[in-house]
């Protein structure tokens, strides 16, 4: 006889508009011009949907000029830095910008504070690709911090008017605690009217929060180089939740550590395909007789509109 297993599936979880958005880009491009198509870094940070489009002859690169003279190549969702964009004019190549409606909110607030003389600080992950993105829009000089511990060290030059923005896929928690260390060494900086941390950010981690206190382990489905899925490990930790996995795909996933659990909980980041996350409930069905529930924390009804293709025609 089987073994009982509770499953608590976080909703929502998986793809976001963004994310829905430049995967779709990609797939239009390919059907109208066929391949070679180029993308400027990974459209999205998931190595299945990445293999995927290798396979139908997208080839991702990190700089324009990997791209032969007149070549069609989509920016990421992650964004570019202004360079990038330059660079590509320059060689006249094809450009499709897919880069998130939200990280180009982020984009235009820095380069709002920069016309106004103000000094940038940017919270985020050092090397990620919308952190090199925004700092391109930053000025020659910004400061960039990941941590709390960070903001208190930073020196702060006197006369010099701050601003701060946030990369998008940030934890909610960890963000606050940076801020309000700004805050108190900065009193007068400058911020978003609104939180740069994207909606699809809040809701996953706020989902997860939800439902890891009913579990005593918890699977995260994603790409090891995706920040917003690894925020939900964190998310689940710190939200009291004794186990977390962090697997690529269902297949992945450890079994046989499940076998001491009661109740497990799965969600995942907003670059990950609800198939792998169908995959591991079907192993999870193969090996134990589980009982699904769905716990929603509210219904994403965000979409946004593709950009005209027709600069990739010639």
């Amino acid at each position: 006889m089987k073994k009982s297993l509770r499953i608590l599936l976080a909703s929502p979880r998986g793809f976001c508009a963004g994310v829905a958005r430049a995967i779709e880009i990609v797939d239009k491009a390919l059907e109208r011009f066929g391949p070679p198509i180029y993308v400027h870094h990974e459209i999205v940070h998931n190595p299945h949907i990445l293999d995927d489009f290798r396979a139908r002859g997208v080839i991702f690169v990190d700089h324009p000029d990997e791209v032969p003279t007149g070549g069609r190549m989509i920016v990421s969702a992650h964004g570019a830095p202004p360079a990038t964009f330059e660079r590509s004019r320059t060689r006249g190549l094809r450009l499709v910008d897919a880069t998130c409606p939200l990280v180009t909110k982020v984009h235009r607030e820095v380069s709002h504070y920069v016309r106004r003389g103000r000094r940038v600080i940017l919270i985020g992950h050092r090397g990620h690709a919308e952190v090199i993105g925004t700092s391109g829009h930053a000025g020659e000089e910004f400061d960039l911090v990941e941590t709390a511990e960070d903001a208190r060290t930073l020196p702060i030059r006197p006369g010099v008017d701050y601003a701060y923005a946030t990369q998008t896929t940030l934890s909610v928690e960890d963000t606050a605690d940076v801020v309000g260390v700004l805050r108190e060494r900065i009193p007068e900086i400058a911020e978003p009217l609104r939180s740069d941390i994207c909606y699809a950010t809040t809701n996953r981690q706020a989902a997860v929060r939800t439902i890891a206190p009913r579990c005593d382990g918890m699977v995260i489905v994603g790409g090891s180089n995706s920040s917003n899925s690894r925020r939900l490990v964190d998310a689940a930790r710190a939200a009291g939740c004794p186990r977390t996995w962090f697997v690529s795909r269902g297949a992945d996933a450890p079994l046989a550590e499940f076998d001491a659990l009661k109740t497990l909980g799965i969600s995942s980041g907003a670059s990950t395909p609800e198939r792998l996350v169908d995959e591991l409930v079907d192993a999870l069905e193969r090996r134990f007789a589980v009982d699904v529930e769905t716990v929603s924390v509210t219904t994403e009804e965000e979409q946004y509109k593709l950009p005209s293709l027709s600069a990739l025609h010639g």
